[in-house]
């Protein structure tokens, strides 16, 4: 049986314009400048991205809200937090070499693309670029291959970097292909979701997709830094907005409970794309993050708690088919089923999962899976093959003690299990 109990301190960022201590300052400086495009993006689908303006792309001068470090020693690179970074000079002084291949997908290009080219061109870069099909379902081996056709066609060297430019699937699958190129060439993240930004381009996870089983063919594979523009948020549907907001979710149920609190606090703001809002955000996340990965990069222990909700999720993921819900979706509905087992097991007070449920359904992600689509039996078959997996014993990340405190383990009653997947399924 294996088990390990947190919490885990939170760092402070390198710099920072606003202080973690701060946040419950923040819900009074937003009346009286909201933002009102938001409401054109709801319920809206993937094809759906808003176009920036010219004079968003290219008519404001690039600010840091803040730098925060992943210290890995001498692998330790910078997540440049602000607005208006991508057409900065900022993040091109991380390409090395004479080269760079941008990838992106068929959604993302004609918003950012051509910025991102311009910033690495300016730099005085040869730029190639790879535009893959947009989809959790396209998060796979033979996708990963367009990336080599087009670097062998450009005969891309040992030094050239690759640029992933998109959400977290283009973020893996480019991770991944970067520690495979020529046996591993540099890679920088621009991450152009809320999930990419606050969670998945972070800690150098790498991978694709397999038929049997989400993220099981990759590596652990670090980028020279993260680019984590929030103007990029302004193009983002609604939907694929807030399932993001899941993954912040997670900081504050497993370590962070103030965040929690101020998430709470400002589900307004965050609906409305406050720039403060978004800004503190990413940045709070990020250190919550970074501190993680600083302490076990390969998930050999504490990491595995950013995996909470992570594994009913999965398998909510492959259950339905992968592309039907967004992997924030799963998560979110993941993390009620594991505070509601948490519940159960008499390890946390209902009103944690209460508060759990009523924060995702404010931010409008789903707090149950559909009914009578995935079986018990299907549930506990997806579950067993999760990396977490303990020789096929199935290991969670549960909620234990006050709101900020996890633990993993395989030590529970399965009875509870079998009793919350049947009540979920």
């Amino acid at each position: 049986q294996f088990s390990l109990v947190g919490p885990m301190p939170v760092m402070a960022p390198r710099t920072m314009m606003m202080t973690p201590g701060s946040h419950t300052n923040l819900t009074s400086s937003y009346s009286s400048s909201r933002r009102t495009h938001h409401a054109q993006g709801r319920h809206l689908g993937r094809s759906s991205f808003f176009r920036p303006s010219k004079a968003l792309a290219t008519g404001h001068e690039a600010e840091i809200h803040a730098t925060v470090d992943v210290p890995l020693g001498d692998r330790t690179y910078p997540i440049y937090v602000g607005t208006n970074l991508l057409l900065s000079q900022t993040w091109t002084k991380h390409v090395k070499g004479k080269s760079a291949i941008v990838v992106t997908n068929e959604t993302i290009a004609p918003l950012w693309l051509d910025q991102c080219v311009a910033a690495l061109e300016e730099a005085g870069k040869d730029v190639a670029t790879a535009i893959l099909p947009d989809g959790e379902e396209f998060k796979t081996l033979e996708t990963m291959n367009l990336i080599f056709d087009e670097a062998l066609k450009k005969r891309l060297d040992r030094k050239t970097t690759m640029v992933a430019l998109g959400g977290g699937v283009i973020g893996d699958v480019t991770g991944f292909a970067a520690s495979c190129y020529q046996r591993g060439v540099e890679f920088v993240q621009v991450p152009t979701t809320t999930m990419a930004l606050v969670d998945s381009s972070v800690g150098g996870k790498t991978a694709v997709n397999h038929a049997l089983g989400k993220n099981m063919i990759g590596a652990f594979y670090q980028p020279q830094c993260v680019v984590a523009d929030t103007t990029t948020l302004t193009t983002l549907p609604q939907r694929e907005l807030v399932s993001g907001y899941a993954e912040a979710v997670k900081y504050g149920l497993i370590r962070d409970a103030p965040f929690f609190d101020w998430l709470e606090e400002n589900v307004q703001a965050l609906l409305d794309r406050e720039p403060e809002a978004m800004a503190y955000l990413v940045e709070r996340s990020c250190i919550n993050k970074a501190e993680v990965v600083s302490q076990d990069e390969k998930e050999g222990g504490v990491r595995a708690s950013l995996n909470l909700g992570h594994t009913f999720g999965h398998a909510i993921e492959n259950g339905l088919g992968y592309g039907e819900w967004l992997h924030g979706e799963a998560v979110s509905a993941g993390m009620v089923m594991a505070a509601d087992m948490s519940v159960r097991l008499g390890w946390i007070e209902p009103s944690i999962l209460e508060r759990t449920k009523a924060l995702l359904e404010a931010f409008g992600t789903p707090t149950v899976p559909p009914k009578g689509r995935i079986t018990v039996e299907q549930y506990k078959a997806l579950m067993s093959v999760d990396k977490k997996a303990d020789a096929g014993k199935i290991v969670l990340v549960l909620l234990k003690g006050e709101l900020g405190n996890f633990v993993i383990t395989s030590d529970f009653d399965p009875a509870v299990l079998d009793e919350v997947l049947a009540d979920y399924a």
